[in-house]
């Protein structure tokens, strides 16, 4: 399942007075945002077109097209920015892939045991994990690293998970 839009980036706080804004960048090289023209809201409705860019310590700051004063930049505060699959660069290893690639993948252990489907790539600031759905029950997390996902297999439609070992047991009543 290929994702028809994708997150790149996510807006943070306004920086300065004249409409600047920190841009945490989905990639290894975050300054070829620049390179995908205009991003747009989750729904599509409003574009931001990098007007100015440079390099800070951990993210970019970014100045928007029509985005000239902090007021306005205060007002894009943590939207997320998309643009659509097909203005990627496609990934030419297939061992590399985007994270929206892996939502909708089927999860199995080593072993072979069904776990669920992968329904998204959150990371909320330790590295990414793999939010996974069992058939029944609720969703659970689960670290996006080598030691706990052995394989990535994008074009055959599944990951394989090695979770940590108690993950799954029933909780036990104390004795």
């Amino acid at each position: 399942m290929t994702a028809k839009r994708v997150r790149v980036a996510k807006i943070g706080a306004a920086h300065g007075l004249r409409g600047e804004v920190r841009l945490f960048v989905d990639a290894d090289d975050p300054l070829a945002v620049k390179k995908l023209g205009a991003l747009e809201d989750e729904s599509g409705a409003r574009q931001f077109k990098i007007e100015a860019l440079r390099e800070a310590n951990d993210h970019l700051l970014v100045r928007f097209d029509g985005v000239s004063d902090r007021t306005a930049a205060e007002r894009l505060t943590n939207l997320d920015l998309y643009v659509s699959r097909d203005r990627l660069p496609r990934q030419k290893d297939k061992d590399r892939f985007y994270c929206a690639d892996l939502v909708g993948l089927r999860v199995e252990t080593v072993s072979g045991e069904l776990l669920g489907k992968i329904v998204a790539v959150p990371n909320y600031g330790a590295g990414d994990l793999l939010e996974i759905a069992p058939e029944k029950g609720a969703t659970f997390l689960l670290p996006f690293a080598d030691p706990f996902v052995p394989t990535v297999d994008v074009e055959g439609g599944r990951v394989i998970v090695d979770p940590p070992a108690g993950m799954f047991d029933e909780a036990k009543p104390d004795t």
